[in-house]
């Protein structure tokens, strides 16, 4: 179909690796750790580690079809343009592409909910208003340039990361013997442990989004073909360590039960482990929190104006103001749908809701690079200049998403 915005301004293609790594880690830590640990002690126990662990390791399949894909297909609406390319089909590929707008939207709904839990910890405000506050604001930062916000994205990242080494390195100084305490994580072959670990990997999935909406932002990068691969990976891997150690601390200092009920975890953890008040922590959860919500409304932002470039939805959705080069109009849109969800439903909901949209979303990006793969076959080409990886590869990351997904429904 014929692109219907040529003549409205483009995106800024302006980050290099080192922003763009920030950017993936701070959506993913700030959807993760800060928001999903009390459920995630609550539903694991001591196994919570291995649940993250799994869920990383299954994820890791799909990192790579991304890795691949930002080579080949480096725009923005990065998931449709995979499937319209692999599977040939442009409904397919428009149903792709509003699915991650919604998971992202969800995804920004449910971390807005867990950022308020933290704020409330020093305002007494109404949930609903400390929602509506945070979103809103939240939104205008992402509306008001992508150097800016990706700016105090990077900020954010490098708070929110420091955050959780102080818990790390304290929970270890504080109880040396947890390290000998690690073979716990891993229960009995045929312990009943196991179904709780299953359910919280899939919880997990969410921990983990942000790796793959690294791609979206594929039209302001520099050298997407190398710098994007790389990005994945570094944010795959620090995340799944940075996850691991620190849920392990705080299963093994803060009851399980307590962690559960806390509306703000880790400030309960790092009142254990420090003696600190636990509003220092707080103020770095909400700060992780704030940034997971802008890198999450820039993503379903940039989806929204990539399918509107397309035309597969309406050409003003792909207008880009000229002074912030960003689009408004699809960025306004994101903010309203993230405050009505965010207001409607509670933050379980939301993270299993954007868990199994984002497994949906894996799964036929998987099939899309197989049938690219199955496609090219029979030719002879000369050695690929992007990160490529072999045929089972995808194959295998489709076949995990299904499985996690038929599992999470039964």
């Amino acid at each position: 179909m014929e692109d219907r915005s040529q003549e409205l301004p483009r995106l800024k293609r302006s980050l290099t690796l080192l922003p763009t790594v920030l950017y993936g880690l701070g959506v993913t830590i700030g959807a993760g750790i800060y928001v999903l640990i009390g459920i995630a002690a609550g539903r694991a126990g001591m196994h919570a580690p291995l649940a993250f662990l799994i869920a990383a390791l299954l994820l890791s399949l799909t990192a790579c079809s991304f890795a691949e894909l930002a080579g080949r297909l480096p725009v923005s609406a990065s998931e449709a343009a995979y499937v319209r390319e692999g599977l040939g089909s442009p409904l397919l590929a428009l149903i792709v592409g509003l699915l991650v707008i919604a998971a992202a939207i969800v995804a920004a709904a449910a971390i807005s909910v867990g950022s308020a839990g933290y704020v409330r910890a020093f305002v007494d405000l109404p949930e609903v208003v400390v929602v509506a506050l945070v979103v809103l604001l939240m939104g205008g930062v992402a509306a008001a340039g992508i150097n800016e916000s990706i700016g105090l994205a990077g900020v954010m990242t490098v708070i929110e990361i420091g955050g959780l080494l102080v818990i790390i390195v304290a929970g270890l100084m504080a109880e040396p013997a947890m390290i000998a305490r690690l073979p716990e994580v891993v229960p009995a072959p045929s312990s009943q442990a196991w179904l709780g670990i299953l359910g919280t990997a899939m919880i997990a999935v969410f921990a983990f989004v942000g790796f793959e909406g690294l791609v979206n932002i594929a039209e302001e990068v520099k050298e997407p073909e190398r710098t994007l691969p790389r990005a994945i990976f570094l944010t795959l891997g620090v995340t799944a360590i940075l996850y691991f150690l620190v849920i392990w601390v705080c299963v093994t200092t803060v009851p399980a039960d307590q962690l559960a009920a806390s509306r703000a975890p880790l400030g309960l953890v790092f009142e254990k482990v420090t003696g600190g008040s636990p509003l220092t922590l707080s103020a770095v959860a909400i700060v992780a929190t704030l940034n997971g919500i802008i890198v999450q409304i820039i993503m379903a932002s940039r989806v929204t104006y990539g399918l509107a470039r397309q035309g597969s939805l309406p050409s003003a959705l792909a207008g880009v103001d000229a002074r912030t080069r960003t689009p408004l109009l699809a960025t306004g849109l994101v903010v309203a749908s993230t405050l009505v969800l965010a207001v409607a439903l509670p933050l379980e909901r939301l993270a299993e809701e954007s868990s199994r949209l984002i497994l949906v979303i894996f799964a036929l990006v998987n099939l899309a690079l197989l049938g690219i793969k199955v496609r090219e076959a029979g030719n002879r080409a000369e050695k690929p200049r992007h990160f490529s990886v072999p045929w089972p590869v995808p194959l295998a990351g489709a076949v995990s998403c299904v499985l996690f997904l038929v599992a999470s429904l039964l």
